[in-house]
């Protein structure tokens, strides 16, 4: 089982929706949609978490890793709704990553009130529900 996502590229922030389930698998897969936001976005990046299923160590290891990548080019990682029992396996000496309870919480840290189409450009993987 691996993942699937949705980037949505904002004014100020990307949103990257993750479903499925983050494991040994989906971790490479969430690697490349790392890339995918790297090449088309700006500002910090909102991983919503609200549709995972759930996550391995690996995939947490992908997720600071990234919270690595991001860093070296200027951008945070910010979580949304992690799986059930919220715990986030550091890889060391890496950037912090803000972690919201929700993706509404989330999106207000960036006053974002709704998620109306602002002129926004969206990519997804061919498995996300439309």
């Amino acid at each position: 089982m691996t993942i699937e996502w949705h980037y949505t590229a904002k004014e100020d922030f990307g949103l990257l929706s993750l479903s499925g389930y983050l494991g040994p698998e989906g971790a490479h897969r969430f690697a490349g949609a790392i890339g995918w936001v790297l090449a088309r976005g700006t500002g910090p990046v909102v991983v919503d978490m609200t549709a995972l299923r759930g996550w391995s160590v690996e995939g947490q290891v992908a997720v600071t890793e990234a919270a690595g990548r991001l860093c070296a080019h200027e951008r945070s990682l910010e979580l949304a709704a992690i799986p059930a029992d919220g715990s986030l396996v550091p890889t060391g000496d890496g950037p912090p990553v803000t972690v919201h309870s929700d993706l509404s919480s989330a999106l207000s840290a960036h006053g974002v009130r709704d998620q109306a189409d602002d002129g926004q450009q969206e990519w997804r993987t061919s498995g996300w529900p439309s």
